[in-house]
This record gives C-alpha cells, structure tokens and sequence, in this order.
C-alpha cells in the first residue's frame, strides 16, 4: 500500500494571544502544495534485506519504520507515524508491519511534512487493514499526535485556528499560479520562533481571502513570525525579497520558517546561489 503525503504552505500567520494551556492561538490559511513523499506500508518480511540500499531503520513495539533520503531527526518515539500506529492500536489488534519512508521535505521547514506523513499513515493503515474510522474519530486522533496533522486529512485548504486543530473549509482557488520554494536549510526552532513574537490582533479576516487578489496579499497578510525569525537570520528575509523582486505576486516565509516560497505567473531562474537549496516548484 502505497501513498504519497504531500505538503501544504501558510498563506498568513497571525498569532492571536497565548492560551493557558502554554499553546498560542493562532490564525492562518493552510494550502496543499504537490511537493510529496512516498510513504509505504507491508506485511511484515522477515526476510528483509536492505543490503547496500541507504537507509535509516528503527524498530518501536510493531513496527519496523525504514526511511530513505533524508534523515529524520529525534528519537523513534518521537515519529508521528509510529505514534499513529500506537494509537491506533488501542482500537484495534494490528499485525508487525514495515513501514518504508522515501524522506524529501526538509523536516522542522514550516511545511508540516511529518504531520503530512501521519495522516497519510492513517489513511493507508485504515484502508490496508479495512478499519472501519469515521472522519471525525481519524480526525481526532490526528490532533493527538499534532495541531497541523488533521489538516492533511481532508487535504483541501482551510482556515485553521485554535493552537491550529481547530478549521474549516474554504473555497481559495489557485489553480494557474506557480509556486516557487526554496529552504535556506536553517534551523529554526519552535522556542525560538515563538521566543519574540507580540500577539496582535489580525489585521484582516482570513476567512475573506477568496476575495482578496493574490496581487494585493502583500498589504494585508503577513506572517507574524517573521517579525521575530528575520533579524537572527537575514538569508531568509532576503530569499523573500529576491523573490518579490523576481516578479512574485505574493511571497512569504511558511510556518515558523525556514522555508519561503513566492506565488508567480510565470516562475523565475534561479541564481547560482540558490541553486543547491532543497525546493520544489509547480503548479498551484
């Protein structure tokens, strides 16, 4: 059972107050983007053998999670998709199986790439052993394991509140854009990305954005973190600022950074210096 999660970018980032649960509330617009990985699920093969293949494999109570590509940072307890698969198997008795990740999206790149996997880890665990999940049971047990991990369920873009659990569908059409992303491959923390920012009151209801002309986001929507991230890392604000002077409609840092991407008519070359940034670019 193969599936491919994909990512998804913030088009506004308000940070509204702090709750008193230690979470901030916060208020954004959450858009798929067809940047994806190749996520599978099997049987578990005790015969195995990976010989000469680069990987990376760790084994936690069932599951056997063998990813290729990039390396995943933090412990296996930390993995969204074995947290999913732990959850999951309070309602029901699953078999060992072997998990192979073909790792892509930079991890900790404000693109939810690992929430993108635990809900497309869902979604293959349900259908591979036809469990019987409802929308709203798969939904909360996705909030569990991370505020952005139910969005990828419905997978359609979405005002998003709360500490980011809480949406609901919007109609944005972006269909005819292009969608340039380039990753500085800097590290930001969620500490330090929350560590300077000042709640204010959202300049506009994101709600409205439909109406609003990609031309004229630039006025009206911002990303509250970069207010914060941008002075400690200046290769980031000026990935934003060569993209706007490239022709970008509308650009921005996504999530607490470190990725930027620019919406455009028609996409731009890149220089030599960004030339061996991790990316991707496509249609909308």
């Amino acid at each position: 059972m193969v599936v491919f999660p994909n990512i998804k970018i913030n088009i506004g980032l308000f940070i509204a107050g702090k709750r008193p649960d230690g979470f901030h509330n916060i208020e954004s617009v959450f858009y798929p983007v067809d940047w994806k990985e190749s996520l599978e699920i099997t049987d578990r093969n005790p015969h195995l053998n990976l010989e000469g293949v680069a990987h990376h494999m760790t084994e936690v109570g069932k599951v056997r999670f063998i990813s290729y590509g990039d390396a995943i940072p933090g412990e296996p307890s930390d993995n969204l998709c074995i947290q999913v698969f732990q959850l999951l198997e309070e309602w029901f008795n699953l078999p060992s199986i072997d998990m192979h990740l073909l790792k892509q999206v930079p991890t900790g790149a404000g693109l939810g790439g690992g929430s993108a996997d635990a809900a497309f880890m869902l979604r293959a665990l349900k259908e591979y052993f036809e469990l019987r999940i409802s929308d709203v049971e798969a939904m909360e047990l996705l909030a569990k394991v991370g505020s952005d991990c139910p969005f990828f369920w419905k997978n359609r873009p979405a005002f998003v509140y709360g500490r980011g659990e809480k949406m609901h569908p919007i109609e944005l059409d972006l269909k005819g854009w292009k969608i340039l992303l380039l990753n500085p491959g800097i590290h930001v923390s969620t500490k330090e990305a929350y560590s300077g920012v000042k709640p204010n009151d959202p300049p506009i209801d994101l709600q409205l954005l439909p109406s609003i002309d990609v031309e004229e986001w630039e006025q009206v929507v911002r990303n509250d973190f970069e207010e914060s991230i941008f002075p400690g890392h200046p290769s980031i604000e000026e990935l934003k600022k060569w993209m706007y002077s490239e022709g970008a409609a509308y650009a921005s840092m996504t999530g607490s950074g470190s990725t930027v991407y620019g919406i455009f008519d028609t996409l731009p070359e890149l220089p030599l210096v960004y030339q061996n940034l991790s990316g991707w670019s496509g249609d909308l």
